[in-house]
Protein backbone atom coordinates (compact mmCIF):
# COMPACT_ATOMS: atom_id res chain seq x y z
CA UNK A 1 0.00 0.00 0.00
CA UNK A 2 2.81 2.42 0.93
CA UNK A 3 4.57 1.67 -2.36
CA UNK A 4 1.33 2.34 -4.25
CA UNK A 5 0.82 5.66 -2.46
CA UNK A 6 4.40 6.64 -3.19
CA UNK A 7 4.11 5.84 -6.90
CA UNK A 8 0.78 7.65 -6.98
CA UNK A 9 2.33 10.75 -5.44
CA UNK A 10 5.22 10.62 -7.93
CA UNK A 11 2.71 10.37 -10.78
CA UNK A 12 0.94 13.45 -9.43
CA UNK A 13 4.29 15.19 -9.17
CA UNK A 14 5.25 14.46 -12.77
CA UNK A 15 1.77 15.47 -13.92
CA UNK A 16 2.23 18.73 -12.06
CA UNK A 17 5.58 19.18 -13.79
CA UNK A 18 3.72 19.31 -17.08
CA UNK A 19 0.84 21.43 -15.74
CA UNK A 20 3.07 23.98 -14.05
CA UNK A 21 5.44 24.44 -16.94
CA UNK A 22 6.57 27.94 -15.97
CA UNK A 23 10.02 28.07 -14.38
CA UNK A 24 10.73 29.79 -11.08
CA UNK A 25 14.00 31.48 -10.14
CA UNK A 26 15.13 31.33 -6.52
CA UNK A 27 18.21 32.69 -4.76
CA UNK A 28 20.42 30.14 -3.07
CA UNK A 29 23.89 30.86 -1.70
CA UNK A 30 23.95 34.18 -3.64
CA UNK A 31 23.20 32.32 -6.87
CA UNK A 32 20.10 32.26 -9.03
CA UNK A 33 18.78 28.73 -9.48
CA UNK A 34 16.07 27.87 -12.00
CA UNK A 35 13.46 25.40 -10.75
CA UNK A 36 10.49 23.97 -12.62
CA UNK A 37 7.30 25.26 -11.00
CA UNK A 38 6.47 21.69 -9.96
CA UNK A 39 9.48 21.56 -7.63
CA UNK A 40 8.31 24.66 -5.78
CA UNK A 41 4.60 23.78 -6.01
CA UNK A 42 5.15 20.38 -4.38
CA UNK A 43 7.11 21.89 -1.48
CA UNK A 44 10.28 19.89 -2.05
CA UNK A 45 13.10 20.92 0.26
CA UNK A 46 15.15 22.13 -2.67
CA UNK A 47 17.44 24.28 -0.52
CA UNK A 48 18.83 21.30 1.41
CA UNK A 49 18.99 19.31 -1.83
CA UNK A 50 21.09 22.04 -3.46
CA UNK A 51 23.38 22.23 -0.43
CA UNK A 52 24.00 18.48 -0.53
CA UNK A 53 24.68 18.66 -4.26
CA UNK A 54 27.25 21.41 -3.70
CA UNK A 55 29.02 19.39 -0.99
CA UNK A 56 28.76 16.05 -2.79
CA UNK A 57 31.46 13.45 -2.14
CA UNK A 58 29.60 10.41 -3.52
CA UNK A 59 31.19 10.77 -6.97
CA UNK A 60 34.70 10.49 -5.56
CA UNK A 61 33.65 7.79 -3.09
CA UNK A 62 32.33 5.62 -5.93
CA UNK A 63 35.87 5.46 -7.30
CA UNK A 64 37.31 4.86 -3.83
CA UNK A 65 34.93 1.90 -3.58
CA UNK A 66 36.90 0.26 -6.38
CA UNK A 67 39.70 -0.23 -3.86
CA UNK A 68 37.62 -2.67 -1.79
CA UNK A 69 35.90 -4.78 -4.46
CA UNK A 70 36.96 -7.21 -7.14
CA UNK A 71 35.96 -6.54 -10.73
CA UNK A 72 36.81 -7.13 -14.39
CA UNK A 73 37.52 -4.25 -16.74
CA UNK A 74 37.86 -3.73 -20.47
CA UNK A 75 40.39 -0.94 -20.97
CA UNK A 76 40.55 0.87 -24.31
CA UNK A 77 43.07 3.75 -24.29
CA UNK A 78 44.11 5.59 -27.43
CA UNK A 79 46.65 8.35 -27.98
CA UNK A 80 45.89 10.39 -31.09
CA UNK A 81 48.01 12.50 -33.42
CA UNK A 82 47.09 16.05 -34.44
CA UNK A 83 44.83 14.70 -37.21
CA UNK A 84 43.02 12.39 -34.74
CA UNK A 85 44.74 9.35 -36.22
CA UNK A 86 45.95 6.57 -33.92
CA UNK A 87 49.44 7.19 -32.52
CA UNK A 88 49.56 4.60 -29.73
CA UNK A 89 47.09 2.43 -27.84
CA UNK A 90 46.55 -0.17 -25.13
CA UNK A 91 43.53 -2.45 -25.32
CA UNK A 92 43.21 -4.96 -22.52
CA UNK A 93 41.11 -7.01 -20.15
CA UNK A 94 42.16 -6.81 -16.51
CA UNK A 95 40.82 -8.53 -13.41
CA UNK A 96 41.17 -7.09 -9.94
CA UNK A 97 41.31 -9.78 -7.25
CA UNK A 98 40.48 -9.21 -3.60
CA UNK A 99 42.06 -11.37 -0.93
CA UNK A 100 41.29 -10.39 2.66
CA UNK A 101 42.28 -6.72 2.85
CA UNK A 102 44.53 -6.82 -0.22
CA UNK A 103 43.97 -6.33 -3.93
CA UNK A 104 46.02 -7.22 -6.99
CA UNK A 105 45.47 -7.04 -10.73
CA UNK A 106 45.77 -9.69 -13.42
CA UNK A 107 46.16 -8.75 -17.09
CA UNK A 108 44.02 -11.40 -18.78
CA UNK A 109 44.70 -10.15 -22.32
CA UNK A 110 46.23 -7.10 -23.96
CA UNK A 111 47.21 -5.56 -27.28
CA UNK A 112 49.58 -2.61 -27.59
CA UNK A 113 50.39 -0.37 -30.54
CA UNK A 114 52.91 2.42 -31.01
CA UNK A 115 55.01 3.68 -28.13
CA UNK A 116 52.30 3.48 -25.50
CA UNK A 117 54.76 2.00 -22.97
CA UNK A 118 58.37 2.94 -22.26
CA UNK A 119 61.12 0.33 -21.84
CA UNK A 120 60.18 -0.10 -18.16
CA UNK A 121 56.57 -0.89 -18.96
CA UNK A 122 55.17 2.46 -17.80
CA UNK A 123 52.83 4.57 -19.94
CA UNK A 124 54.62 7.14 -22.07
CA UNK A 125 51.64 9.48 -21.96
CA UNK A 126 49.93 11.47 -19.24
CA UNK A 127 46.53 10.16 -20.39
CA UNK A 128 47.73 6.61 -19.78
CA UNK A 129 49.29 7.52 -16.44
CA UNK A 130 46.07 9.10 -15.26
CA UNK A 131 44.08 6.05 -16.35
CA UNK A 132 46.49 3.69 -14.59
CA UNK A 133 46.33 5.71 -11.36
CA UNK A 134 42.53 5.33 -11.30
CA UNK A 135 41.92 1.78 -12.51
CA UNK A 136 45.15 -0.23 -12.48
CA UNK A 137 47.48 -1.58 -9.80
CA UNK A 138 50.94 -3.13 -9.70
CA UNK A 139 51.76 -5.87 -7.24
CA UNK A 140 49.72 -6.42 -4.09
CA UNK A 141 48.21 -3.46 -2.24
CA UNK A 142 46.92 -3.99 1.29
CA UNK A 143 45.18 -2.06 4.01
CA UNK A 144 43.13 0.26 1.81
CA UNK A 145 39.71 1.67 2.57
CA UNK A 146 37.00 3.67 0.81
CA UNK A 147 36.89 6.57 3.28
CA UNK A 148 36.77 10.02 1.67
CA UNK A 149 36.30 12.18 4.77
CA UNK A 150 39.51 14.09 5.40
CA UNK A 151 41.03 12.89 2.14
CA UNK A 152 41.86 15.63 -0.35
CA UNK A 153 44.01 16.24 -3.41
CA UNK A 154 47.11 18.32 -2.84
CA UNK A 155 49.65 19.78 -5.28
CA UNK A 156 51.74 21.68 -2.73
CA UNK A 157 54.48 19.04 -2.44
CA UNK A 158 54.44 17.95 -6.07
CA UNK A 159 56.28 19.21 -9.14
CA UNK A 160 56.47 18.39 -12.84
CA UNK A 161 54.45 15.44 -14.11
CA UNK A 162 53.34 14.42 -10.60
CA UNK A 163 51.79 17.85 -10.11
CA UNK A 164 50.04 17.77 -13.49
CA UNK A 165 48.63 14.31 -12.71
CA UNK A 166 47.23 15.61 -9.43
CA UNK A 167 45.66 18.57 -11.24
CA UNK A 168 44.07 16.24 -13.79
CA UNK A 169 42.63 14.16 -10.95
CA UNK A 170 41.14 17.32 -9.48
CA UNK A 171 39.53 18.10 -12.84
CA UNK A 172 38.28 14.54 -12.98
CA UNK A 173 36.92 14.05 -9.46
CA UNK A 174 36.02 17.61 -8.50
CA UNK A 175 34.84 19.44 -11.61
CA UNK A 176 33.62 22.87 -10.65
CA UNK A 177 36.06 23.31 -7.75
CA UNK A 178 39.18 25.49 -7.54
CA UNK A 179 42.44 23.90 -8.64
CA UNK A 180 45.69 25.46 -7.41
CA UNK A 181 48.73 25.88 -9.59
CA UNK A 182 47.10 26.10 -13.03
CA UNK A 183 48.10 29.45 -14.52
CA UNK A 184 45.18 31.86 -15.08
CA UNK A 185 42.62 29.07 -14.63
CA UNK A 186 42.47 27.68 -11.08
CA UNK A 187 39.97 30.16 -9.60
CA UNK A 188 37.83 30.16 -12.75
CA UNK A 189 36.93 26.53 -12.17
CA UNK A 190 34.94 27.35 -9.04
CA UNK A 191 31.26 27.15 -9.98
CA UNK A 192 30.02 28.29 -6.59
CA UNK A 193 31.92 31.49 -5.83
CA UNK A 194 30.52 35.02 -6.05
CA UNK A 195 31.73 35.52 -9.61
CA UNK A 196 30.36 32.27 -11.02
CA UNK A 197 26.68 33.21 -10.70
CA UNK A 198 27.31 36.08 -13.13
CA UNK A 199 28.59 33.60 -15.72
CA UNK A 200 26.50 30.44 -15.36
CA UNK A 201 22.87 29.33 -15.31
CA UNK A 202 21.90 26.65 -12.77
CA UNK A 203 18.87 24.39 -13.09
CA UNK A 204 17.48 21.65 -10.83
CA UNK A 205 14.85 19.23 -12.17
CA UNK A 206 13.13 16.04 -11.08
CA UNK A 207 12.94 13.43 -13.85
CA UNK A 208 12.42 9.80 -14.74
CA UNK A 209 15.81 8.08 -14.98
CA UNK A 210 16.16 4.50 -16.19
CA UNK A 211 12.88 3.39 -14.69
CA UNK A 212 13.32 5.23 -11.40
CA UNK A 213 13.52 8.89 -10.43
CA UNK A 214 16.37 11.33 -10.08
CA UNK A 215 17.26 14.93 -9.61
CA UNK A 216 19.26 16.35 -12.48
CA UNK A 217 21.37 19.43 -11.84
CA UNK A 218 22.68 21.31 -14.88
CA UNK A 219 25.22 24.12 -15.03
CA UNK A 220 25.75 25.96 -18.32
CA UNK A 221 27.25 29.31 -19.32
CA UNK A 222 24.75 32.12 -19.76
CA UNK A 223 23.80 32.67 -23.39
CA UNK A 224 24.09 36.46 -23.31
CA UNK A 225 27.73 36.70 -22.19
CA UNK A 226 29.92 39.16 -24.05
CA UNK A 227 33.29 38.29 -25.58
CA UNK A 228 35.28 39.25 -22.49
CA UNK A 229 33.00 37.35 -20.14
CA UNK A 230 33.23 34.27 -22.35
CA UNK A 231 36.96 34.27 -21.65
CA UNK A 232 36.12 33.57 -18.01
CA UNK A 233 34.32 30.32 -18.89
CA UNK A 234 36.05 27.00 -18.22
CA UNK A 235 33.05 24.69 -17.68
CA UNK A 236 31.11 24.48 -20.95
CA UNK A 237 28.53 22.17 -19.41
CA UNK A 238 28.10 19.94 -16.37
CA UNK A 239 25.06 17.73 -15.89
CA UNK A 240 24.74 15.40 -12.90
CA UNK A 241 21.99 12.90 -12.09
CA UNK A 242 21.37 12.22 -8.39
CA UNK A 243 19.41 9.40 -6.77
CA UNK A 244 16.20 10.96 -5.46
CA UNK A 245 16.43 9.05 -2.15
CA UNK A 246 20.14 9.11 -1.28
CA UNK A 247 21.37 11.98 -3.50
CA UNK A 248 24.25 9.78 -4.64
CA UNK A 249 25.59 10.55 -8.10
CA UNK A 250 24.12 8.20 -10.71
CA UNK A 251 25.82 9.72 -13.74
CA UNK A 252 27.73 12.81 -14.76
CA UNK A 253 28.62 14.43 -18.08
CA UNK A 254 30.87 17.42 -18.33
CA UNK A 255 32.80 19.43 -20.87
CA UNK A 256 35.70 21.64 -19.77
CA UNK A 257 37.88 23.83 -21.96
CA UNK A 258 40.32 26.70 -21.73
CA UNK A 259 43.11 28.14 -23.82
CA UNK A 260 45.94 30.42 -22.74
CA UNK A 261 49.55 30.65 -23.84
CA UNK A 262 50.73 28.65 -20.83
CA UNK A 263 48.05 26.03 -20.38
CA UNK A 264 45.18 24.76 -22.51
CA UNK A 265 42.81 21.83 -22.43
CA UNK A 266 39.53 20.46 -23.73
CA UNK A 267 38.03 17.56 -21.81
CA UNK A 268 34.78 15.68 -22.41
CA UNK A 269 33.84 13.07 -19.80
CA UNK A 270 30.85 10.77 -19.30
CA UNK A 271 30.48 8.56 -16.24
CA UNK A 272 27.72 6.08 -15.37
CA UNK A 273 27.41 4.35 -12.00
CA UNK A 274 25.99 1.05 -10.81
CA UNK A 275 25.59 -0.67 -7.46
CA UNK A 276 27.40 -3.60 -5.88
CA UNK A 277 25.24 -4.39 -2.88
CA UNK A 278 25.08 -1.08 -1.03
CA UNK A 279 28.19 0.32 -2.73
CA UNK A 280 28.06 2.78 -5.62
CA UNK A 281 30.78 2.13 -8.23
CA UNK A 282 31.57 3.40 -11.74
CA UNK A 283 30.38 1.12 -14.52
CA UNK A 284 31.26 3.00 -17.70
CA UNK A 285 33.61 5.92 -18.14
CA UNK A 286 34.25 7.63 -21.46
CA UNK A 287 36.88 10.33 -21.85
CA UNK A 288 38.17 12.35 -24.75
CA UNK A 289 40.50 15.24 -24.24
CA UNK A 290 43.55 17.17 -25.21
CA UNK A 291 45.77 19.33 -23.12
CA UNK A 292 48.92 21.33 -23.60
CA UNK A 293 51.43 22.73 -21.15
CA UNK A 294 54.02 25.35 -22.04
CA UNK A 295 57.27 23.82 -23.37
CA UNK A 296 55.56 20.41 -23.79
CA UNK A 297 53.90 18.87 -26.85
CA UNK A 298 50.12 18.87 -26.85
CA UNK A 299 48.65 15.47 -26.02
CA UNK A 300 45.39 14.10 -27.39
CA UNK A 301 43.86 11.01 -25.89
CA UNK A 302 40.66 9.10 -25.33
CA UNK A 303 39.67 6.09 -23.30
CA UNK A 304 36.73 3.94 -22.35
CA UNK A 305 36.62 1.89 -19.16
CA UNK A 306 33.93 -0.77 -18.94
CA UNK A 307 33.69 -2.41 -15.50
CA UNK A 308 31.66 -5.53 -14.69
CA UNK A 309 31.55 -8.79 -12.74
CA UNK A 310 31.95 -6.99 -9.42
CA UNK A 311 32.66 -9.05 -6.29
CA UNK A 312 32.21 -7.72 -2.78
Amino acid sequence: MKQFLFLFSITIFLTAACTYAQDTTVIWDNQKITLPEAVVHNNLDYLSILQRIKNDTTFYKAFRNLHIVGYTSYNDIRILNKDDGLKASWNSKTIQHRDSSCRSMEVASEKTTGDYFDNKGNPNYLTGEMYASIFLTKGKICGEDNIVTGRSFNTSNKTGIAKHKEQLKMLFFNPGKKIPGIPFIGDKLDLYDDNAHKLYDYRLEFIDYKGSFAYVFTIKPKEDLGVFKREEIVVDEMTTWFDYKTLEVLARNYVLSYNTGAYNFHVNMQVEMTRVGTLLVPQILRYKGDFGIIFKKKERGEFTATLFDFKH
